[in-house]
């Protein structure tokens, strides 16, 4: 897994790429990419990371808990990201991650 900060740019150009669950215990569920959004960095301590946003779909039914989940991505490998159900319809399962 990365030891280093992840930031906006490790994600702005996979949008639309798929990232899969790996943890053990938890189903092995794929989360499409469909948005990675910078926010404002005005309430962002000095010599901190920018804030962004990433919104994950899963068409799996399934909704998961609120928590830290382990992703693999074919370029970036084991990523650690803290995950929140956001919303469900026909279509699938959103997840929010917001890193501030």
């Amino acid at each position: 897994m990365t030891e280093r900060s992840l930031v906006f740019e490790d994600f702005a150009d996979k949008v639309g790429d798929v990232f899969a669950i790996s943890d053990d215990g938890v189903p092995p569920i794929a989360l499409k990419l469909t948005e990675a959004t910078p926010l404002s960095p005005a309430c962002a301590p000095r010599g901190a990371r920018p804030p962004f946003s990433l919104l994950f779909v899963a068409a799996d039914p399934r909704v998961l808990p609120q928590r830290l989940y382990c992703l693999e991505h074919k370029a970036l490998g084991a990523v650690t990201i803290f995950l929140v159900p956001a919303a469900k319809d026909e279509t699938g399962v959103s997840y929010c991650a917001t890193f501030n």
